[in-house]
């Protein structure tokens, strides 16, 4: 390819250039296509159509655009901080009609996996493009991958994989495709945090190679050399175009602010939804789900959810309910409203195809449905049998999904019954790789288009539904199995269907902390494993990090042996309501962690490198991780441990530990004697912490309870914190700035509060 740079076209496509915030997008589409090709929309971006401009609004910074052969190197002062093109692997196979030059070789103009075959109705429609990192050994992100939290290099195996699936007992430490796509990378040494979005929703692989090499400082071109490590990275796409943004940064807090102002930030949920959760596939009847809401209050343990699996519904038609096994769900949903707890009830995409099912007939009528290449209504096979696929694509497929969870049209429901939206990849039994064809239409897009789109639409969907069911002021709270960027807009994300075993526990951690670099703060695994059963230590374990984590869900599959809390034998069961306690006493630290991710973009749950980026020792951690700034947590995750090294950041700082407020010196590793009591849990000094350690119930029995606060002084002796309060669950903190925000500090000796003004 060579630039036109007085016109930034290319020779058959065109380059655009947009700045915002630190950001550089990089845009190249055909220039006279056959048919528009596919860009994901960014419904939160605000755009403006600036030129090509050398100057990236840093004073020291610039962008060195080579017209032959096509490279851009954007500068800071005599340093390369990113090369686009510089290997020469920018790729964009052309969109052409059947018939012409192009001979007929395998796979041109169709494509078969097993026994399924997929049209490509323009040939091949591939897009890359290389990037190259120098002085960086360390890249993030581009979730879903049950692998640890630094991406290793791919060189001489396969590459990352992006392409939302149902994938059944996943491996881990391993690039293949899971439930989520999100096409961000984190770029991380101790001078700069840079991140890439690759704004593309079809099949995406990304290729990570890391060398030393030599590469020099630029001024112009360049101006000596120096040995330097370098990561490349290759991102392909199916279709789409190339689009592409650039976060440079400089500190890991100024990537998470471009990101967002890009795609948005995390949903701030209800405060329930940061408490406990019980499910499993699935609960029988009524009976059962008042037997389990009564075992909470007999063994003293905390719950705010029970969660209904596809069992519950008549048929597996959603919106409806089993007559003979829950024949009264208002009756249900009332005992568990007076015991000031809520329900979740599955609702998945897939639609039975039967002509006395209401939601069919009507998304039929209104021709709604994915169609085929042929122009069919596409039908594959899920938990109904033969299923319908609602395009949610389509904005009026959307309104009318929504209007769905209105209280007269969802028969049943009431305000305290959320939503679970699973299966959304989505998931198509007899489809290739258990998903649906990429030849099928979305209007006119082909679904190889807008595949890893189709669960956020879902989850935006169901999400808009809640929210107008209650005339706008409740927030919802639904969670998704598939994601794409921008899915943290819409409510809370889990690691799909884990096993029980030590590794699975293991790995939640970095998946977690994962997601959070991208935005999706609200995540976390079943706690216990969905498949297998686990041993009472491993479910202890299990309790004890989940309760640490910012999405805390017990889960089981149907073919396990009941783990209700309380089954384990009493000595476990105390462990375990020992577990969920500590959780809903945090619950006022990480409602206002929530808050701040809600304004900021800033994770809640942090991997240690983004609080202390010049540290080297933490740029591999995957066990441990922080909660905000202020508490850091290691997990457990070996059977039979009598100890674990914990690894205490910040030189000069000192940590506490929560359960016997000993005092340690950071920059230190620091082996922990361990019992099955609890895991390592670290306060900062020079933080405040807000608790209620009068536990009740539910989190909403304890609202009008008093709050504590926890001062860890700072080898200076002082210490801050903040103090965020709200009602809970409405939007009046947004719309009529109802709540309460603390700036909470204690210097010599005496504590003050004052009102937080203007902070984000």
């Amino acid at each position: 390819y060579r630039a036109l740079l007085d016109t930034l076209e290319l020779s058959d496509s065109r380059l655009t250039l947009q700045l915002q915030g630190n950001i550089t997008r990089v845009k190249i589409n055909e220039l006279k296509p056959l048919k528009p090709r596919f860009e994901v929309f960014l419904s939160v971006l605000s755009r403006d159509d600036n030129g090509l401009v050398l100057s990236l609004g840093v004073e020291s910074q610039r962008l060195i655009v080579s017209a032959r052969p096509f490279r851009l190197d954007i500068m800071e002062g005599p340093e390369v901080l990113l090369s686009l093109n510089s290997r020469g692997l920018l790729a964009f196979e052309h969109l052409r009609l059947r018939g012409g030059k192009d001979k007929e070789e395998d796979g041109l103009w169709e494509e078969t996996f097993k026994s399924h075959t997929d049209s490509k109705p323009n040939g091949p429609t591939a897009v890359s493009l290389d990037f190259s990192l120098p002085g960086v050994e360390h890249v993030y992100g581009i979730p879903e991958h049950a692998d640890n939290l630094k991406l290793k290099t791919t060189d001489g195996g396969e590459p990352y994989r992006l392409y939302n699936l149902d994938v059944f007992q996943y491996e881990l430490y391993n690039p293949m495709a899971l439930y989520g796509a999100v096409p961000v990378m984190l770029a991380h040494n101790t001078q700069r945090t840079m991140g890439i979005f690759w704004l593309n929703a079809a099949e995406t692989w990304v290729d990570i190679s890391s060398n030393t090499t030599v590469f020099g400082k630029m001024l112009d071109f360049v101006q000596g050399s120096s040995e330097t490590p370098q990561t490349d990275v290759r991102w392909i796409s199916e279709s789409g175009i190339i689009d592409v943004f650039i976060m440079l940064g400089p500190k890991p807090s100024d990537v998470f602010t471009q990101y967002a102002s890009l795609t948005g930030t995390q949903s701030f949920p209800p405060l329930t939804g940061l408490a406990y959760h019980q499910c499993r596939w699935n609960y029988n009847d009524q009976d059962d789900v008042k037997a389990v809401d009564e075992g909470f209050d007999q063994h003293d343990i905390p719950c705010d959810f029970i969660w209904l699996d596809i069992e519950h519904t008549d048929g597996k038609r959603y919106f409806t309910w089993d007559p003979h096994k829950f024949p009264q769900p208002k009756d249900m949903l009332q005992g568990i409203k007076d015991k000031r707890r809520k329900m979740v009830a599955i609702v998945d995409p897939h639609i039975k195809v039967d002509s006395g099912y209401k939601i069919h007939n009507e998304i039929r009528d209104k021709n709604f449905y994915v169609k085929n290449k042929d122009g069919g209504d596409y039908e594959g096979w899920c938990w109904p049998g033969n299923s319908g696929y609602p395009d949610f694509t389509n904005p009026e497929m959307r309104a009318w999904w929504a209007s769905m969870f209105a209280y007269d049209q969802y028969e049943g429901s009431m305000e305290n019954l959320y939503t679970w939206n699973d299966m959304n990849e989505p998931s198509v039994f007899n489809g290739p790789e258990v998903t649906m064809h990429k030849d099928a239409m979305h209007g006119h897009w082909e679904h190889r288009d807008v595949h890893n789109l189709y669960g956020l639409y879902q989850h935006r969907a169901t999400a808009e539904g809640q929210i107008q069911r209650s005339g706008g002021t409740e927030r919802p709270f639904v969670l998704t199995r598939a994601f794409f960027a921008g899915s943290q807009r819409y409510g809370a994300v889990w690691t799909g269907d884990n096993a029980a075993e030590w590794d699975h526990l293991k790995i939640s951690v970095p998946m977690c902390l994962s997601l959070g670099l991208v935005g999706i703060s609200l995540c976390g695994a079943d706690v216990g494993g969905f498949f297998k059963s686990p041993s009472a230590e491993l479910l202890v374990r299990w309790y004890q990090t989940g309760a640490y984590q910012p999405f805390f869900r017990a889960h089981a599959h149907l073919d396990t042996p009941r783990r209700e809390p309380w089954l384990f034998g009493p000595e476990n069961t105390a462990l375990i309501r020992e577990a969920i306690r500590q959780r809903y006493a945090l619950l006022p630290y990480w409602y206002q962690q929530f808050y701040q991710a809600h304004k900021t973009g800033q994770p809640v749950m942090r991997a240690l490198w983004v609080e202390y980026p010049k540290d080297t020792a933490t740029f591999t951690i995957d066990d441990e991780f922080l909660i905000g700034r202020d508490l850091l947590v290691h997990t457990v995750t070996e059977e039979g441990a009598r100890g674990v090294t914990a690894y205490l950041p910040g030189l000069g700082e000192v940590w506490y530990d929560v359960h016997t407020f000993q005092k340690h010196n950071g920059a230190q590793n620091l082996y922990i004697p361990v019992t099955m009591s609890s895991i390592p849990v670290f306060q900062r000094g020079g933080s405040i912490i807000p608790r209620k350690v009068r536990v009740r119930r539910s989190s909403e029995c304890m609202e009008n309870d008093p709050y504590t606060l926890f001062v860890a002084l700072s080898p200076q002796r002082v210490a801050e914190g903040e103090l965020y309060i709200d009602d809970g669950h409405t939007f009046n903190f947004q719309t009529k700035k109802e709540f309460i925000h603390r700036g909470l500090s204690f210097v010599n000796n005496v504590l003050t509060s004052k009102y937080v003004t203007h902070i984000f």
